[in-house]
């Protein structure tokens, strides 16, 4: 492996597949059992999409969105032995207000998990007098607690870095609007206590083609000898609507704000069935990469036409040289 993994550790039960041997050489291929997690896997689902997971005692868990066949959103606890058979809690996450004043959340949905300083850390759209960043954490996947919203309205797509940037805590997210969001550009902000943000600064904003109506970052960032790793998806308004597809970009390890290269192609967009059809056609989303620190191996979850959950697998190292040899706009 060519490109050095900062601070990531042995994965060896990643999930994982091999590249198909026959078909063209795609950078990241898809699980050939997607999708991984099926929409109706609790008893009230309509869908299961958007979700995270992470590696959590020699096995794995995760925070998953689901909406319930009312429709409304919200995000539930699971667990799984391999990552690819999930047990997800039938009802949603129970959050413990770290302040008795905070507001109830009118909706939470497309969450992120990250490890850092001991606890996971979840992120998510909340919905508080419009869409906002959530933050929350746990320590071991039965007790959540809820923390202040980190932005006010309205903002979609929060990610957090996995260690802190100097000395503060640091988040990608994307400002919008109340509607359907016609724009949106990626915001890096920095926090002292993931209480107050400041420091905001541009990152990267819409191109051409595939990410050509707005983006946003999507995993947490992938600390790596070239930059920090970021998997963004970006919108293309057709036709016939939205196309939700997804690529990287390398950024500066100690500005993330800078970008050192920007992958013009896109890594993976809406071609299998699942990912065209469903409750909004034509969307490929991720949400969380898990990494093997000794061989660079990685497993892409990603939300599938807001229905399901898909499953995709890559290198590291073949991501970074893809996005430096197809370098686009920065």
């Amino acid at each position: 492996m060519s490109v050095i993994l900062k601070n990531a550790v042995p994965l060896p039960n990643i999930p994982w597949e091999e590249r198909p041997k026959e078909g063209r050489h795609e950078v990241l291929w898809r699980f050939s059992k997607n999708p991984v997690i099926p929409r109706n896997l609790t008893k009230t689902s309509n869908s299961i999409f958007n979700s995270a997971v992470v590696p959590f005692n020699g096995e794995f868990a995760g925070v998953f969105r689901c909406d319930d066949t009312a429709r409304r959103m919200n995000i539930f606890a699971g667990r799984s032995k391999d990552g690819l058979s999930w047990k997800i809690e039938d009802d949603p996450i129970a959050f413990i207000k770290t302040d008795p004043d905070l507001p109830d959340s009118d909706y939470k949905y497309d969450p992120r998990v990250v490890y850092l300083d001991g606890r996971y850390y979840i992120i998510w759209c909340n919905g508080y007098h419009g869409p906002c960043i959530g933050l929350g954490y746990t320590e071991d996947f039965k007790k959540f607690y809820q923390m202040e919203c980190a932005t006010m309205p309205f903002n979609r797509n929060g990610v957090l870095f996995p260690r802190k940037i100097g000395n503060n805590y640091a988040m990608y997210s994307r400002p919008s609007d109340s509607g359907h969001t016609p724009f949106g550009d990626i915001i890096y902000s920095e926090s002292p206590d993931l209480l107050y943000w400041g420091k905001h600064r541009h990152v990267m904003r819409p191109l051409g083609g595939w990410q050509s109506t707005k983006i946003g970052a999507g995993p947490a960032p992938i600390e790596t000898s070239e930059g920090w790793l970021l998997f963004y998806h970006g919108v293309l308004t057709s036709c016939n609507g939205f196309v939700y597809s997804f690529g990287a970009a390398l950024l500066d390890l100690d500005k993330p704000w800078k970008v050192i290269a920007r992958g013009a192609p896109y890594l993976l967009s809406p071609q299998a069935i699942y990912e065209l059809a469903g409750d909004v056609p034509n969307v490929t989303f991720p949400c969380t990469s898990l990494v093997d620190g000794d061989t660079g191996r990685l497993a892409i979850y990603y939300g599938c036409a807001d229905t399901v959950t898909g499953l995709a697998f890559g290198y590291v190292d073949e991501v970074v040289d893809f996005v430096k040899r197809n370098k686009g706009e920065l």
